[in-house]
């Protein structure tokens, strides 16, 4: 089974991809590189910068979601809540594997960017997450590791859908593709974990179309920044 590709060169300089084997595409990825116009700081936001356009700026946003997920997985993996788990139990492997996952994310969008990469984000995840709590307590400002994640997952299903179709490589499509099956998985799993009806209510997909919500860059970053830092606040004005 194929996870993503990495980058070579076609026709006309534009990079293209060519399958690798999901255990190995990090190695690969390692000498890639995306000579296109990477993110920059944006005037019309003072102190934010914005993720960049075409294939650039999607990648940041998923970049930059996924610097979210993997640190947050982190913290969770030194809180209370997760400490005290029996490691043989199931939400104790789920939450470790998730974790992993991210990180593997983090790690290949960083190299695939290469020098077009966002910077190290600074964020803001204790502000709204309690970390030594399984699920949200009545009445906490709070969130609980499980309702985090899943919102989080939702989110990140959500902000790829959107991006999509600012893509302009077919070859980046698929990868994002794969990659957001696995976030539609977690965000299952979750919704396993906390006993809610099942994992195709209307939060998720769309009453009238009948089809997965998408959130625009925008609407997405609305979200993602409440994690984020002052010095680490994102725009995507090169993707509406």
């Amino acid at each position: 089974m194929l996870f993503s590709r990495v980058l070579t060169t076609g026709s006309g300089g534009l990079p293209l991809l060519a399958p690798i084997k999901r255990r190995s595409f990090l190695t690969y990825a390692g000498a890639t590189t995306l000579a296109l116009a990477g993110c920059q700081k944006n005037d019309a936001t003072p102190g934010a910068t914005d993720v960049g356009s075409g294939n650039i700026g999607v990648l940041n946003l998923a970049y930059a979601l996924e610097q979210v997920e993997a640190t947050f997985y982190a913290s969770v993996l030194t809180g209370d809540y997760y400490t005290k788990l029996a490691p043989a139990s199931a939400e104790y492997q789920i939450l470790s594997d998730l974790a992993r996952h991210e990180q593997v994310h983090v790690d290949f969008f960083r190299t695939i960017l290469s020098t077009n990469a966002l910077k190290q984000l600074n964020l803001t995840l204790s502000d709204t997450i309690n970390f030594n709590e399984r699920t949200t307590p009545t009445g906490s400002g709070k969130l609980g590791v499980l309702n985090a994640a899943r919102q989080l997952e939702d989110l990140g299903v959500g902000l790829y859908n959107g991006a999509a179709p600012f893509l302009l490589s077919a070859d980046y499509l698929t990868v994002l593709g794969k990659i957001v099956s696995v976030e539609a998985r977690h965000a299952a799993l979750l919704r396993d974990l906390l006993a809610t009806n099942g994992f195709v209510g209307t939060d998720v997909v769309d009453a009238t179309s009948r089809q997965e919500i998408s959130l625009s860059p925008t609407a997405a970053l609305a979200q993602l920044n409440t994690y984020l830092a002052a010095d680490s606040q994102l725009t995507a004005t090169k993707l509406t």
